[in-house]
């Protein structure tokens, strides 16, 4: 029961970070491509809560519920599936943890200037396409170790 307990609690942290993470991507996305630049900061404000509520909650729970599970299981740490799955974990947390700031930097220059019906900064526009680019490595190491998570290959 303990072991089936901790993999759905495992699971749903993974589904949660990869929901998110879609569903963040998504409407930021769609928000930039509007134009509209005070909807650009409501939408990059609802995203940094999201980030910070929903993505950070299972980031932080999915090493806690994946060492039980190990140890419940009797698995060891040398699996291969698990170190590659580990390493991608910081390979993702390598792109997250900057995303979220660049979300929040886009917020407030969105914020500043819907405040004064001025057109977005420069900066918003780098910072954007930063964030876009970082999405992929960050979004495939989770959908690479939601693969390793199922498939457990012997690499």
């Amino acid at each position: 029961m303990t072991y089936l307990l901790l993999k759905y609690l495992h699971v749903i942290g993974a589904v949660v970070i990869l929901g998110t993470g879609s569903g963040i991507a998504f409407f930021m996305l769609m928000a930039h491509r509007s134009g509209d630049v005070a909807f650009i900061a409501r939408t990059a404000e609802v995203v940094v809560r999201a980030d910070l509520l929903f993505t950070a909650t299972a980031v932080a729970v999915q090493p806690l519920t994946g060492y039980l599970l190990l140890r419940e299981s009797g698995l060891a740490w040398t699996e291969s599936w698990l170190v590659a799955a580990l390493v991608l974990y910081g390979v993702a947390g390598a792109f997250w943890l900057p995303v979220v700031w660049m979300q929040a930097r886009m917020r407030d220059l969105a914020r500043a200037a819907a405040a004064t019906n001025a057109p977005l900064p420069a900066a918003y526009y780098r910072l954007f396409r930063l964030w876009f680019a970082f999405g992929f490595p960050g979004f495939g190491s989770v959908l690479a170790i939601i693969w390793l998570m199922i498939a457990k290959p012997d690499l």
